[in-house]
């Protein structure tokens, strides 16, 4: 007997993308069916081989239903999150809302998989932002290796990580300034079309953005509460999949070969580290794959013990997608969740 599956968000990228996944892997559903704000009820989205009807939210039954996936905004997710955990329907929630609440698990599965046991508290799981993802993917076996004192971290973030606004602002913005006419930026504070924005999310007091908050207070919660994290989160002109320049300090020596050889064997990771033209990942090639790719490993003689790397992920899935229904997979895996129909 298979699961119940809801896909909470289900016309919104990160919702689409899940649908894709739980496809590909073969995820083991009975039945999946798409959810989303009521303007949306009965727009058709794609599941495998299949065109599914969305249904409305506020008006969906979720006491049969076995897992939700949820990609609808942090408003939404306060409001629903609880009303569907109460009907015994575990909330994979992909948004902000849950992630630094003390009973709510944070969840990256390569890293601390172990950690689902703990929705239980409130029936929710929280995904974690996605430029936090990708980076404690590859921390984690250095971590383990030579125990990480400091992290320094720039990111260079899609517009599709501003959902499908953001996208369309780029190619709106973009297809502009080719024929000469003039535009005002909607989605984003400046305008993103040949550009670079210094920004993403709010600022907060003391001069940081809430994006990057939440890479250092995501990071110690998932990771380690002792790494210190500065992070500067950019916003650049490219559609799908996030990129990171990482400085790492470790307690212990660690060699370029040795951080090499460790990532190489890493789950969820693909090195590409050759030293030469090419010879490394970029956002285009990360595109629809779901390994996180670290190329640019080598040893930083400005610091003890001290190594930087280039890392790169598509947002969409590792990022939210895959993880959320990674965090499913490793419920059922542990033997945490039984099918109600079952």
């Amino acid at each position: 007997m298979g699961y119940k599956v809801a896909v909470v968000g289900a016309t919104g990228n990160v919702g689409r993308v899940m649908l894709d996944i739980l496809s590909e892997r073969a995820f083991p559903a009975d039945e999946v069916v798409p959810v989303a704000s009521r303007r949306s009820q009965g727009v058709e989205v794609s599941y495998g081989d299949r065109t599914l009807k969305t249904r409305a939210l506020d008006t969906f039954d979720f006491s049969d239903v076995d897992i939700c996936l949820m990609s609808a905004g942090g408003d939404v997710s306060k409001e629903w999150a609880p009303r569907i955990a109460a009907q015994n329907c575990v909330v994979i929630d992909n948004s902000s809302a849950w992630r630094m609440d003390q009973d709510v698990p944070l969840v990256v599965p390569e890293v601390n998989a172990a950690a689902v046991e703990g929705y239980a508290k409130k029936g929710i799981i929280a995904n974690p932002n996605c430029s936090t993802a990708q980076l404690v993917v590859a921390l984690k076996p250095l971590h383990d290796a030579a125990t990480i004192k400091r992290v320094v971290v720039a990111t260079y973030q899609s517009v599709s990580g501003a959902g499908k606004e953001g996208e369309e602002e780029l190619d709106r913005q973009t297809r502009a300034v080719y024929s000469l006419q003039e535009f005002a930026p909607k989605k984003f504070p400046t305008r993103i079309a040949f550009n670079l924005i210094p920004q993403i999310d709010v600022f907060m007091e003391d001069g940081s953005t809430k994006e990057e908050w939440k890479m250092v207070a995501e990071t110690k919660k998932i990771l380690d509460p002792k790494i210190k994290l500065t992070a500067t989160c950019v916003r650049v002109p490219v559609f799908v999949s996030h990129s990171e320049a990482v400085n790492v300090e470790f307690e212990r020596p660690i060699s370029a070969d040795e951080a090499r050889a460790i990532l190489r064997s890493a789950p969820g990771i693909l090195v590409i580290d050759k030293r030469e033209p090419g010879g490394y990942a970029t956002p285009h090639e990360a595109t629809g794959e779901d390994a996180t790719y670290v190329s640019r490993i080598r040893e930083d003689i400005t610091v003890e013990n001290g190594l930087s790397f280039w890392c790169v992920s598509d947002n969409l899935r590792k990022g939210a997608a895959l993880n959320a229904v990674q965090i499913a997979e490793a419920l059922i895996n542990r033997k945490l969740l039984q099918p109600k129909a079952g």
